[in-house]
């Protein structure tokens, strides 16, 4: 049968890009990004998924922005496009190697798609939240996006990861959950993505 790409809270782990202060002006629709990617980490932590945090030499890019809520959380500094350097293959050891990754943040032709690759390569099965990537340029983030499809990630959206991780209005978190979804997710600039398609 093949592979659904079916979101199991038991078994995903959620990456967190890169979401940084000095990228804010430049990254197209970052403060809607953000927000998105802030409701996949408020969600993690009801439904105990694990997150993982990295940020682009913070010393020049400055920290992980507030609104994502991401204070508590250990970031993991790095120069490399990809997410997974030494610390981070570590700590999915140490979670006994999760195989579904949730993947948000900036910026999509770089860091996200290098991360998505590396992912692969390890066997896990990718799902980019598209309405919570992005970057400078909307050209770069829409073939950055067809490209990681072409290579067999999953693209989904923020509240379809909801839904999915609970799957029934009956799951003990639901109520929580729907909380997160109250207001539908902004637009992002996606449609145009689609048409195109």
């Amino acid at each position: 049968m093949a592979n659904l790409g079916r979101l199991s809270s038991k078994d995903a782990v959620l990456f967190l890009c890169d979401m940084q202060e000095k990228f804010r002006p430049n990254i197209f629709q970052f403060n809607n990004i953000v927000s998105n990617a802030a409701r996949l980490l408020q969600a993690s932590r009801v439904l105990e998924i694990p997150p993982i945090l990295t940020e682009q030499y913070p010393k020049g890019l400055g920290p992980t922005v507030p609104e994502l809520g991401a204070a508590d959380l250990k970031a993991h500094s790095k120069t490399s496009f990809t997410m997974m350097i030494e610390e981070v293959k570590k700590e999915l050891e140490a979670l006994g190697n999760p195989k579904q990754a949730i993947l948000c943040g900036i910026e999509a032709h770089a860091c996200i798609a290098c991360t998505a690759f590396d992912l692969l390569e390890r066997g896990m099965e990718v799902h980019i939240v598209a309405d919570a990537v992005s970057a400078r340029s909307q050209t770069d983030r829409l073939f950055a996006l067809s490209r990681l499809k072409q290579s067999g990630a999953y693209l989904t959206t923020t509240e379809a990861v909801l839904l999915q991780l609970v799957q029934d209005a009956k799951h003990p978190n639901f109520k929580e959950i729907q909380k997160l979804m109250i207001h539908p997710s902004p637009d992002t600039g996606l449609l145009a993505f689609f048409s195109a398609m």
